[in-house]
C-alpha cells in the first residue's frame, strides 16, 4: 500500500472525517486530502503524530518501505511487537522483548540467546543450529555493536537481582527459587484468575513489557509456577499447559 491509501484506510477505520482528522494532527483539512489524494506526504513531525494518534509505526504510515528487525533480537517488527519509549512514542528500532518503556532488557548477550533459542528450535531447526544463528546475528545489530554508549551501566539488571531476591524471599511452598527473571508482554502472560465470587479478573496490561518467568513446582505434576513483576507488584501463580486453568497464589504490591 502507498502512504496515501495508509491514511485514508486508518481514517476511515477510525471513524473520523478528513476535517476531523486534520484538527487531531495540527493541519488543514485540505492537508489531509492532499495526502490521501496522492499529491504530497506528511513531513516527519505530522508523521510522528499520525503514528501516535492510530497507534501505527512510521514505516506502516509510509506503506512499509523497510523490512524492520528488533535491534537487539533480530526479530521481524510488525506494528503489534514494536516498543515504546518513556513518553509513550513508538521505538521503531527494537521490540516490547528487547525494550520496554524507555528501558533495555537485556545486558547478556547470552542471557538473550537462550531465551531466544527456547522460542526458534523445531523440528527442522535444532537447539544448537539456532544458537550459531543467533550468536552470528546479533553482533551485527545496532544495540549490540552500541552497547557501552546505550547500556545503562549494570543499573537494570540490579533492579532484576533485587525483584529475585524479594521473591525468594517470599518462600512460597513448592515454587522452586528464581534464578533469572525475562521480559515478558502482557498481552501472552495475562491470565484470567477466578475469585471467590465466581468472576475472573486480569491483572495485567496487555502492552506491558514484564519481568517474569516459569518455574516447575517441586510437588512434580503438569502444573507450573508463573512469575511476573515490576517496579509496582509481585504476582505469583500456577497453571496447567498453555497457561489452562490459572490460580493466583499471591499478588503483592511492592
Amino acid at each position: 500500500m502507498n502512504t496515501k491509501d495508509v491514511i485514508y484506510e486508518l481514517r476511515t477505520k477510525n471513524g473520523l472525517s478528513q476535517d476531523e482528522l486534520a484538527q487531531k494532527v495540527f493541519v488543514t483539512r485540505q492537508a489531509v486530502s492532499r495526502w490521501e489524494t496522492g499529491e504530497t506526504v506528511p513531513n516527519t513531525e505530522t508523521l510522528k503524530l499520525l503514528s501516535e494518534l492510530f497507534g501505527v509505526s512510521i514505516n506502516t504510515l509510509l506503506g512499509s518501505p523497510q523490512k524492520l528487525v528488533c535491534q537487539c533480537c533480530g526479530m521481524p517488527l510488525e506494528d503489534a511487537l514494536i516498543s515504546r519509549n518513556a513518553d509513550g512514542s513508538l521505538n521503531e528500532s527494537y521490540c516490547k522483548w528487547c525494550y520496554a518503556d524507555g528501558t533495555y532488557t537485556y545486558s547478556d548477550m547470552n542471557d538473550l540467546i537462550e531465551v531466544c533459542v527456547k522460542h526458534m528450535a523445531n523440528e527442522e531447526f535444532s537447539e544448537e543450529q539456532a544458537r550459531a544463528y543467533m550468536k552470528q546475528v546479533l553482533p551485527t545489530l545496532d544495540y549490540w555493536k552500541r552497547y557501552e554508549e546505550l547500556s545503562d551501566d549494570g543499573e537494570f539488571e540490579q533492579f532484576k537481582r533485587q525483584l529475585i531476591d524479594e521473591i525468594n524471599a517470599l518462600h512460597i511452598e513448592g515454587m522452586p527459587k528464581v534464578e533469572k527473571l525475562n521480559a515478558l508482554v502482557g498481552q501472552f502472560v495475562n491470565l484470567a484468575y477466578p475469585l471467590p465470587n465466581g468472576e475472573k479478573a486480569k491483572f495485567l496490561n496487555d502492552q506491558t513489557t514484564y519481568l517474569g518467568n516459569q518455574l516447575e513446582s517441586e510437588f512434580g505434576g503438569d502444573r507450573c509456577f508463573g512469575v511476573l513483576a515490576n517496579m509496582d507488584f509481585i504476582l505469583v501463580c500456577t497453571y496447567a499447559a498453555e497457561g489452562a486453568d490459572p490460580e493466583l497464589v499471591l499478588y503483592k504490591k511492592r
